[in-house]
Order: structure tokens, then sequence, then C-alpha cells
């Protein structure tokens, strides 16, 4: 087989740059609330090629399609679950006409997000069901074209577990984050060591592995640096927000400036991580300043905690999941920013 573009890209580069926010970016074209971004991939196809492109000129070498919810257990709430492989794979369609005409290599990565539901015995969700529902929309994302299934955002390991196995099914390569968000533990209570020691016991592990939304770029790096402490052998992924949000004249507004991504990708790359982006609310302009900075600035030593706070602020807990909160505040309550 072809090796396929990821890995290619992984072998020949130390670093990679992923995209920013598909809902940010599609409430700004007037995706109103409650509305399935999805389903913009059939009615506003102009619109999803425009979210596509503007990563790419602004210097990403992988973006992630419009398919986020694009899942049976989802898409059921708007009654649309009969149309998990159309719409997955227009999303991943759209997204291969931007990356072929980009003139470079660019990685289409077919996004697959949590199903919303609860696994047994707390609710009905078994693995099977699971599976079920994942492959079926991993399906539709290769018939499109993605190169790379893309899991994130997930809080529960069995769900993450779950997308393993349907990748293999579908027989496509893949990668996947958890989202971290309280004390550094995922909503289900997974520690950044905990993933890392994980993924290694899947029969088909990710390519590489992660972290993506969460609360703020500073707590993020505070779990990579985690995966690293964890010894983490395969390649990490970072994707944080950019900066907290804010509710703002009627919309939630993100406070992270394009100088403070910038900061936050130079760290996560001194940090080791190899694959760097950005998730809610990081916009084109943020895109463009991490690409500047990464490419400009020379290789530092890796961060330390003091080092993460004093350029991205504090964190939103003291302890960050691992047990270890030295050097770390002792009253740091969440929404101060430094």
């Amino acid at each position: 087989m072809a090796q396929d573009a990821l890995s290619k890209l992984l072998s020949s580069r130390d670093w990679l740059m992923a995209d920013g926010a598909t809902g940010t970016n599609l409430f700004n074209m007037g995706l109103s609330s409650g509305e399935p971004p999805e389903f913009w991939n059939t009615e506003q196809p102009d619109n999803i090629r425009s979210l596509y492109r503007s990563a790419v000129e602004a210097g990403s070498d992988i973006f992630l399609t419009n398919s986020f919810g694009g899942n049976a257990a989802r898409l059921k709430l708007h009654s649309a679950q009969g149309r998990v492989r159309e719409l997955n794979r227009v999303a991943a369609a759209l997204g291969r006409e931007i990356a072929d005409a980009s003139g470079r290599v660019v990685v289409v990565a077919g996004s697959v997000g949590p199903t919303g539901e609860i696994f047994e015995p707390m609710g009905n969700l078994t693995h099977a069901m699971a599976v079920e529902i994942f492959h079926e929309q991993a399906e539709g994302l290769k018939e499109g074209g993605a190169d790379v299934l893309w899991v994130e955002t997930m809080s529960a390991f069995e769900e993450y577990a779950a997308a393993a196995e349907a990748a293999a099914l579908a027989g496509m390569p893949w990668c996947g984050t958890m989202s971290f968000d309280t004390a550094g533990r995922t909503m289900m209570g997974i520690t950044s060591a905990a993933l890392a020691a994980k993924v290694e016991t899947l029969a088909n592990p990710p390519m590489a592995f992660g972290a993506n939304c969460g609360v703020g770029a500073s707590d993020l790096m505070r779990t990579v640096l985690g995966f690293d402490a964890a010894g983490a052998s395969r390649p990490i992924i970072a994707k944080g927000n950019a900066g907290i949000p804010k509710y703002h004249e009627g919309h939630i507004h993100y406070d992270g400036t394009p100088e403070l991504m910038a900061e936050y990708a130079v760290l996560a790359r001194d940090a080791g991580v190899r694959i760097i982006g950005g998730c809610c609310g990081t916009m084109p302009e943020h895109l463009k300043a991490m690409r500047e900075a990464l490419e400009s600035r020379p290789t530092g030593p890796r961060p330390t905690v003091e080092d993460i706070r004093e350029k991205l602020g504090g964190f939103s807990s003291a302890s960050d999941g691992t047990g270890d909160t030295s050097g770390d505040p002792k009253r740091e309550r969440r929404g101060r920013r430094g």
C-alpha cells in the first residue's frame, strides 16, 4: 500500500500545522445556533470550500472536514440519521477538491466527534453500537477521499477505543485526541498519563494522539507536557482553543490574540509536539501568526510549567490531573487570566 499522505509529511518534517475552528468560522458565515453544520456540506458547499481554503491559505498542512457531528446518534436529533454516508462523503469530497488544488501536500482529515451518548452501565451505548456508528461515518469520509480519520474531543476512552476499531474496519489510518477540561482530566476522568498508556493497549493504535479543545492554551500545554512525561513514543497532537470564551454583546468571543496563539505554537513545537493547530475561536489570522512564528523562530529548550504560565497566562486549576502540583499556583480561579 502506498504510504499515506500524513505519514509521508510526518517523516519529512519536524512539525505540521493543523487548522483552526470549524464552528467559530461557520457562525461568522451565518450558521445559526442549533443548526447542524453538516447540513451546509450540501446546502452551502461554497461556504465549506471557503472554510477549508482559508486554513490552507493560512499555512495549514492538515485541515479537518465539516463532519464533527456527522454520526447517526447526533444527526438523529435532526431526523437526519439516514444521511450519514452522504453528508460525510460530501464533507470529504469538498476537502479533497481544495487540498488537490493547493499545489502542495495537504492532508484531508475526516473529523469524527463523539456520539453524544453515554456508555453502559450509566447510559445505553454499547461497544458494538459505538463501533457501528463510527464505522458508518468512516466509510462516508473514505468514499469522499479523506486521507485519515481524525477522532476528536473525546472524553470517554471506551468511545475512543470504539473509533479505533471502526477505523480498522474501514481500512483507514487514524489520529485521535481527547478533551481535557477539568483539572487536567477529561469529563470522564482520564488524565494525560492514562491516555498515553491506554493508546498503546489498542489493537489499532492511532498514528498520532493528543489533546484538543479544553479550557485554554495554557491548560492544553500542561496536558501535552504530561504526555511527554509519561514517555509517549508516538507523535503528539495539540489543538488548543484561542484563549477563553467570553460572552460579548450576544456572541461568544475567544480572547486569544494571534500573538498569544503564535506563542502557544512555538511552545508546543519546543515541547516536541508534531502536529500543532487551534480549536474553538482559532481564525485564519491566528493560523497565519502561528505558521509565521513556527517558521521564523528558532527552536528553544523544552518549556516548563513556569514558561507556559508566563507566556500564555495562568491555569484554570492547581491540579494538572497527574497528582503533580509542584510549581502551580495554590489559588487560581477559572476565568482569571494573567
